[in-house]
């Protein structure tokens, strides 16, 4: 029997029915204070994607932050000009990604994964920005020394794989370039380097200067510059730490530089007061010093590979003990102090040996070694409470053995410490020359 003309039009409408994709549900902005977008509706989660139709056309792209009275909170990756209320927000039925592979090496891509560079080039590999860390449990001991080539740090301040360390100081006393300096002359395979609230005059001079050619062969670089939506800038080192968790777990030895978790942690701030958040210490919000041991404990070893992670802070009015530096020294592993006043003599890399320290240096160096730093640091010590006294002509030779050896020693110390940019040694050249000196200074 013949399907009716009826049943013919029932099957072949159902059939395109069911093919149809399904449409996600939408809203409307109603609301536009500062950087936050309310929205009634969609039916969002926190951290799902939102697209909100512009007047000219473009479609800007959101997550989702919080909620307040029933109406949904949206904070924008991307400028926002054309906005208006009752703009259509849809829900992309995603979160926050990036796709990576072993070709994203030499390329600089923005806060949140995606190239700047006009290579055009595709990555394969789609990995979260999130994750939780490591199990303590098969985390790799830190045994192993990690060289940077800059002798103040690997003869006085060893890193081991796997430590996570911070670069302390005011704005301006070289940070960037000391990065530099690092990723040119590590022994690590992969850098990833997230530069977060820089300004945009910078970042090209930190790549074609700082980094060269030869630095950024082996590292990628994460973009997220001041004037960038607060958003991709705390993005960007989730998107920073995501890469290196990527390379560490098919078993490289990774370095991450982030500069500079200060302006990550204003970032969040700027999110946090936008969305109802308290003010607590300095005006950072409780998120501000929640979210840092999060971020921080992703990094380090794997059972797969290592991973070395160096966040520089940029401290406030040369405060050392200003909220986001105290949180990060109690977090992290270790500090470096750079002084102002060592730079302002022209003392480069202008670190501060005696109010730093490396907390995993004595598990990754030998014996000899760990003595010859301590002998070395109470030189610089001892000439230090001296120095007014010899500067004056108070002091008088043979009064006091260890200054003796101190005034005689401390241009050859200096000497050492001091390093140019491009200039590149061993850590086996170091230590030999770390044990030399301090064979000289043993009193």
């Amino acid at each position: 029997m013949k399907p009716s003309n009826f049943e013919r039009f029932k099957s072949n409408y159902y059939g395109k029915l069911y093919k149809l994709p399904l449409i996600g549900l939408s809203g409307k902005v109603s609301r536009i204070v500062g950087m936050t977008i309310e929205a009634v509706g969609p039916d969002a989660s926190i951290g799902d994607l939102c697209g909100i139709k512009l007047k000219n056309g473009n479609t800007a792209l959101c997550e989702m932050v919080g909620f307040s009275d029933n109406k949904t909170l949206l904070m924008p990756f991307d400028e926002i000009n054309g906005l208006y209320v009752g703009a259509p927000v849809k829900k992309l039925d995603k979160k926050v990604s990036l796709k990576a592979d072993q070709s994203i090496l030499g390329h600089v891509l923005d806060g949140i994964g995606r190239p700047m560079d006009s290579s055009g080039a595709v990555f394969k590999d789609e990995i979260p920005i999130y994750s939780p860390p490591p199990n303590p449990l098969i985390r790799k001991k830190i045994e192993q020394p990690l060289s940077v080539g800059v002798r103040a740090i690997d003869g006085l301040l060893t890193l081991g794989k796997g430590q996570r360390i911070a670069i302390m100081a005011g704005s301006g006393v070289g940070k960037s370039t000391l990065l530099g300096m690092i990723a040119r002359n590590t022994e690590a395979d992969i850098n990833v380097i997230g530069l977060i609230g820089e300004r945009g005059r910078e970042v090209r001079e930190f790549i074609e200067r700082d980094l060269g050619e030869e630095g950024l062969k082996k590292s990628v670089v994460l973009v997220s510059t001041s004037d960038q939506p607060a958003l991709v800038r705390v993005k960007a080192l989730y998107t920073a730490t995501a890469i290196s968790e990527y390379f560490r777990d098919k078993g490289y030895n990774v370095l991450l530089m982030v500069d500079s978790l200060t302006r990550w942690a204003m970032a969040q701030r700027e999110i946090g007061l936008s969305i109802g958040e308290p003010p607590a210490t300095r005006g950072y919000t409780p998120s501000v010093f929640g979210n840092l041991p999060k971020v921080l404990e992703r990094a380090g070893n794997s059972d797969k590979g290592t991973m070395t992670a160096i966040y520089t802070v940029l401290v406030e009015a040369d405060d050392m003990n200003d909220p986001i530096g105290d949180t990060v020294r109690g977090i992290v592993d270790g500090h470096i102090v750079l002084s102002r006043k060592m730079a302002d003599t022209g003392h480069y890399p202008a670190i501060e040996l005696l109010g730093s320290v490396s907390r995993l240096m004595s598990s990754v160096v030998d014996s000899a070694h760990l003595q010859a730093g301590r002998v070395v640091k109470e030189i610089i010590s001892t000439y230090r409470e001296a120095k007014d006294l010899i500067e004056v002509g108070a002091y008088k030779s043979g009064m006091n053995k260890k200054i003796d050896v101190a005034i005689s020693e401390i241009n050859s110390i200096n000497g050492f410490l001091k390093q140019e940019v491009d200039e590149r040694e061993d850590f086996k050249t170091i230590k030999e020359k770390l044990l030399q000196i301090s064979k000289r200074c043993s009193v």
